[in-house]
């Protein structure tokens, strides 16, 4: 069974950096599409980047330029660099697991069509 955990999340002030983490386990041989996603108090969950197995990333356009995420070498395991942080970016983090065929991301990500989720990791940027 795959699981997720995150990690890394704090409180920065603005125009700080964090790096957050998702440590996976059992994914086996499946393939999978990985992502991270976020949701701000009072608001819905948005998708925030995703990777495909190659590595290939897809950013949302609030994050561009100053997101970035990264993979390890060992499978399911990714990161999230976070630069030039702003009270907005203040949100629960979650790592999610889609199983995809060919590895791939399906852009943008939505919440439905993810298998599987960290439990997130608080990220609070102060101004």
């Amino acid at each position: 069974q795959v699981k997720l955990v995150e990690s890394g999340g704090g409180s920065v002030q603005t125009g700080g950096s964090l790096r957050l983490s998702c440590s996976g386990s059992g994914f086996g041989l499946s393939r999978y599409c990985m992502g991270w996603f976020r949701q701000a108090p009072g608001a819905e969950r948005e998708w925030v980047g995703a990777i495909e197995e190659d590595g290939s990333t897809t950013y949302a356009d609030f994050v561009k330029g100053r997101f970035t995420i990264s993979q390890a070498n060992v499978k399911g395991t990714l990161y999230l660099q976070m630069n030039s942080l702003k009270p907005e970016d203040t949100a629960i983090y979650y790592c999610a697991a889609e199983v995809s065929s060919g590895g791939y991301c399906y852009i943008p990500l939505v919440d439905d069509a993810m298998d599987y989720w960290g439990k997130g990791t608080l990220v609070n940027v102060s101004s």
